[in-house]
């Protein structure tokens, strides 16, 4: 069994009362993968974090994967980049729409000082820096390939470009053939789990103050955790 976290996006609560449903369902053990976007938008983004990094350190079994939000958080304090290439529409992680000022608020930061910049590289501690740039992009089993926004379809995945595994959506989310393995991903709000045949969406939208809902998967099967146990998660027709 493995189980899966959608983006969390700084809700610490939601996080918790996911990590809650896994522990009721498959107990402290569960191999448990995050998706990414474990910060912007919501208000609690450094307890995140810590939750993340206290938990692997404690030798849990989580693999936690990169999502854009962590990059786009790193390159700004680490290197002073608010920008990035995939954000056509040229708006930078400030600005109020991708959630850069709640995480920073979380860890002290006023996103309005002048200084803002200076005032985060000395708030954010080193190692939230150093464990949210260290995150693998992917991990595979057996019959899944869990991802943060998706894959290039019919590209190997050492083909891959970082970009397009944690930002894409055009010609992946349109695409209807079978991949080599079954994608679970986040990175495209939906209001619920979605599953489309090939791929499995489990953003449900934290980041706008939705529900995180975990799922579950034996082999290619997948369940819905709920307060009452799990439901089966079938393709769309």
């Amino acid at each position: 069994m493995i189980y899966a976290i959608g983006d969390i996006h700084g809700q610490i609560e939601q996080m918790d009362k996911a990590l809650a449903m896994i522990d009721a369902d498959g107990g402290p053990d569960a191999h448990i993968v995050f998706l990414g976007d474990y910060t912007d938008r919501g208000p609690d983004s450094r307890a995140v974090v810590q939750k993340l990094i206290d938990g692997v350190a404690a030798g849990k079994n989580w693999t936690v994967l990169r999502g854009n939000h962590d990059r786009m958080f790193v390159r700004y304090v680490t290197q002073g980049i608010e920008h990035d290439e995939r954000i056509l529409s040229g708006k930078g992680w400030l600005n109020p729409s991708l959630g850069g000022r709640e995480t920073l608020a979380s860890y002290g930061v006023d996103p309005d000082a002048e200084n803002v910049l200076e005032l985060a590289k000395a708030a954010v501690p080193t190692e939230h820096m150093e464990f949210l740039s260290s995150r693998d992009l992917w991990f595979e089993s057996d019959d899944l390939l869990f991802v943060h926004a998706g894959i290039k379809p019919n590209v190997a995945m050492q083909d891959q470009d970082e970009d397009d595994l944690i930002w894409i959506r055009d010609g992946y989310l349109d695409y209807t053939d079978p991949h080599f393995k079954l994608i679970v991903h986040g990175h495209t709000a939906l209001d619920e789990p979605t599953h489309f045949g090939n791929r499995v969406d489990l953003d449900t939208g934290a980041g706008y103050g939705r529900p995180i809902v975990p799922a579950v998967f034996d082999g290619k099967d997948c369940y819905i955790l709920t307060e009452t146990g799990r439901q089966a998660l079938l393709p769309a027709s």
